[in-house]
């Protein structure tokens, strides 16, 4: 009966394009125009550059195909809060939906809110972090961060007006920052790329060095350095390829969501792979590697459309990628909403995110996400943000993925219209890398990755405080 009363609310309007724009619009936001820089100076050669952008895509990939198997079995709103629930039990799904909240698509939200800002200031000086309007005690406030405030507010309320606004809006500014990131590779790949410069990235491609500041020189790196050195690389390549299932929370809007939300999670995460591919085989065909390295404020597509188009070149690729941002948190923002209105009908979130405004969209889900997106803005810097939020992510991940193997067992007999692709030995190749950067993070980067750990265990004494009230709020 709660399912069919979600349906009664909740509008079926996204079809399989609406779906894939949505998983490809989350993901391309800043993260490939920007992060190549910091993997270069990690690892310090074209080859490992490369490589480890084909491993983040290929760990996506398998994350995505895996998920297909859940959201044709869970076809509802709320996505891996409800797989979760499924698999493990409230408390897991719980921290997750705490954590969503608290850490993971409002950090992601900031951070990418953050980049727009970065980009903006590109186009208009006074707009950048280092314009201080004023100052009290230790904290700062910058003109950047009430840009990135001012533009989720903006698309938090687009959305609050309902889903087909919000819809039209993604899919058009996705389709042309598809065409964008495309027409940047192809215009770079034939008109820009030079032999002696692809031959000189390309000369030493596996000789692995890290830059140290401290010297400011390149150092030889190898065994534990060389993994640490991995580790800390891919947090920026596996961000720029994230967000691909906020799809899946938005399902109980998607028609057709056994068939249509699966299909858009591998061809959003494909599409996007081989694009980010491209870019950094451009990168490397038109900028040397030296300069990809230390490009200034790590803004490497602006480097390269400068070797591309000249000057000019750099004003059409900064509005490029501010649409591109804008495009994400749009998609990051719908999504997100979703989660806490699952978990308000739950009874585990503020009752109120459970209620539905005239347009049948989540309003106040929306704008309490909007709040503490806005507080995260005047908190972290870019790569602070990344760390922050990635190390809860792929614990999430790795759970969510190891829910399937405890599901088979579970509920034999459900209805699987989808299977996970290449079970069982896909996922547990992502659950072994997966817990491998997870180990090393922890330990390479506890300062910040410590912390979102912190705050996601914070949510344990939450649960069982608030656990009787839930209980007696919550209709099975």
């Amino acid at each position: 009966m709660k399912d069919q009363q979600e349906d009664n609310h909740l509008k079926r309007e996204l079809g399989l394009l609406d779906g894939t724009m949505l998983v490809v619009g989350s993901m391309i936001g800043s993260g490939i125009f920007i992060v190549s820089a910091d993997i270069a100076r990690q690892v310090g050669s074209a080859g490992w550059l490369t490589l480890i952008w084909v491993i983040s895509g290929l760990i996506t990939v398998i994350a995505a195909v895996s998920y297909g198997e859940l959201s044709s079995m869970f076809p509802k709103a709320g996505g891996q809060y409800v797989y979760l629930k499924e698999a493990y039990n409230k408390l897991i799904a719980f921290l997750y939906g705490w954590s969503f909240f608290a850490v993971i698509q409002t950090g992601t939200i900031a951070a990418v809110g953050v980049a727009f800002s970065k980009f903006a200031a590109y186009l208009y000086e006074p707009l950048s972090d280092e314009n201080i309007l004023f100052t009290i005690g230790s904290f700062k406030l910058n003109a950047a961060q009430i840009v990135s405030i001012i533009t989720i507010i903006l698309l938090t309320y687009i959305n609050s007006r309902g889903v087909k606004n919000s819809k039209t809006l993604q899919t058009v500014l996705t389709i042309i920052k598809i065409l964008s990131l495309l027409g940047l590779v192809v215009f770079g790949l034939f008109m820009a790329a030079k032999a002696d410069i692809w031959n000189a990235n390309w000369a030493d491609a596996w000789n692995t060095k890290s830059f140290d500041a401290k010297t400011g020189s390149w150092l030889p790196i190898g065994g534990t350095a060389l993994i640490t050195g991995i580790s800390a690389a891919m947090v920026g390549s596996l961000f720029s390829s994230d967000a691909w299932n906020g799809v899946t929370f938005i399902a109980g809007e998607m028609k057709n969501p056994k068939r249509n939300v699966g299909l858009s999670l591998f061809l959003g995460t494909f599409i996007v792979t081989v694009l980010y591919i491209l870019a950094n085989l451009m990168y490397l065909a038109v900028v040397p590697f030296e300069e990809i390295a230390f490009a200034k404020s790590d803004r490497v597509a602006v480097v390269a459309s400068n070797y591309i188009f000249g000057n000019i070149g750099t004003l059409i690729i900064a509005i490029m990628i501010m649409i591109s941002t804008f495009a994400c948190n749009n998609g990051l923002i719908m999504a997100g909403a979703r989660v806490y209105y699952t978990m308000a009908k739950d009874g585990l979130f503020f009752k109120k995110a459970a209620a539905l405004n005239t347009a049948s969209v989540p309003a106040w889900a929306l704008w309490a996400q909007c709040i503490w997106t806005s507080v995260l803005c005047l908190t972290g810097k870019y790569g602070a943000l990344l760390d922050y939020v990635m190390i809860i992510v792929i614990i999430f991940y790795i759970l969510t993925i190891y829910g399937i193997f405890i599901l088979r067992k579970k509920m034999p007999d459900a209805e699987r219209p989808y299977k996970a692709f290449g079970y069982p030995v896909l996922p547990i190749l992502y659950i072994i890398t997966a817990s491998a950067l997870c180990i090393s993070l922890l330990i390479t980067r506890l300062e910040t990755c410590g912390w979102g750990v912190a705050i996601m265990l914070a949510g344990i004494p939450v649960y069982y405080f608030t656990k009787p009230k839930s209980e007696e709020g919550q209709s099975e």
